[in-house]
């Protein structure tokens, strides 16, 4: 079990309240990414549940035990960081033991489960090495190896992709993804990265200032936003947002469509536009076009076929199966 809920929960320091009043459920074996902005609060949240920082007020409870003030040791979740943070001396073997070592579990045992983490991570054939022999993407395997084999309710994840290379970043999150489905335990995730969010999540917590802002899949997120910030937050490249006296063409204060969801014609459209920058990615090109009313530049998304130059002028045609509107505040309107 690794149901993990948060009820009425804040953190301060001093006078700066950080997190504000906040309640959140996280399902046994569930894998919740907490996503946002930097300094949104995403990496103090993670620390409140991990014990690593006390909760100002508000209860946590894990598995319905109440864990408010209990010591990280005794809350029974393991937490992956930034850092790799292995003891350079030692093989993998040792240092994916040595939590193990510290709570005096046989060693019988400790051969069974570091067997059992390794082939999980591949890492069989590297437990005889030192991390300074190690690739940065197979150091973080040894980091998670280490958290394994403690057997804890929940993994806890703070942006433990962050210091590798884009290569080796897809890799990892196509690792984790396939542990959690092996393991079946409850892992919650901090990215700032919202491709991350996206691929990884069944859940996704999106935070701005402390504050919850959306709770849901990654499809609902992508297609439902509550509000502009997630709108904006949640897609890549980010949805287009439409202002002023165009939006209000469609009766709302601001509307926003994703570059997907607009064709593009050399011939006719509802807007007309210069095209600047074209990014061609081969199955697709991404064109940043000029001059459209309200939302200055545009990005849309065109076939990799699609052919303009710098300069070019082309006419643009929202999709009105897909459009988001929002009011004044920024929330969605239905």
């Amino acid at each position: 079990m690794g149901q993990i809920q948060l009820q009425q929960v804040t953190k301060s320091f001093g006078n700066v309240e950080v997190i504000p009043p906040l309640d959140l459920t996280i399902e046994d074996g569930e894998f919740t990414v907490f996503v946002g902005p930097s300094g949104c609060g995403k990496s103090t949240l993670l620390r409140l549940i991990a014990g690593l920082e006390d909760v100002t007020s508000g209860h946590i409870a894990i598995d319905g035990t109440d864990a408010t003030t209990l010591p990280p040791a005794k809350r029974g979740l393991a937490m992956v960081f930034q850092s790799y943070a292995l003891y350079p001396h030692m093989s993998v073997r040792k240092n994916i033991a040595f939590p193990m070592r510290m709570a005096k579990v046989s060693q019988a045992e400790q051969d069974k489960r570091i067997d059992a983490a390794a082939k999980a991570l591949n890492l069989t054939d590297y437990l005889d090495r030192r991390p300074g022999q190690l690739s940065g993407g197979q150091r973080q395997r040894v980091a998670i190896g280490r958290a394994i084999v403690r057997e804890p309710e929940a993994f806890l994840f703070d942006e433990p992709l962050s210091n590798l290379d884009a290569a080796l970043r897809v890799g990892m999150r196509m690792e984790i993804s396939e542990l959690h489905e092996k393991l079946k335990t409850t892992m919650i995730y901090v990215t700032h990265d919202q491709v991350e969010a996206m691929t990884m999540a069944d859940k996704i917590v999106v935070l701005q200032a402390g504050v919850i802002e959306q709770v849901g899949s990654p499809l609902e997120l992508y297609r439902s936003p509550q509000n502009k910030f997630v709108a904006g937050f949640i897609g890549s490249p980010k949805m287009n947002f439409v202002e002023g006296a165009e939006a209000a063409k469609y009766g709302a204060h601001s509307v926003g469509f994703r570059p997907e969801h607009i064709s593009v014609s050399t011939t006719e459209g509802t807007w007309q536009g210069t095209v600047g920058v074209a990014e061609h990615l081969g199955s697709d090109t991404y064109l940043h076009i000029h001059g459209v009313p309200g939302c200055d530049p545009m990005t849309v998304r065109a076939s990799g076929e699609f052919t303009v130059r710098h300069g070019d002028t082309v006419f643009l045609t929202p999709d009105m199966n897909h459009i988001h509107k929002f009011d004044a505040d920024g929330l969605r309107v239905s």
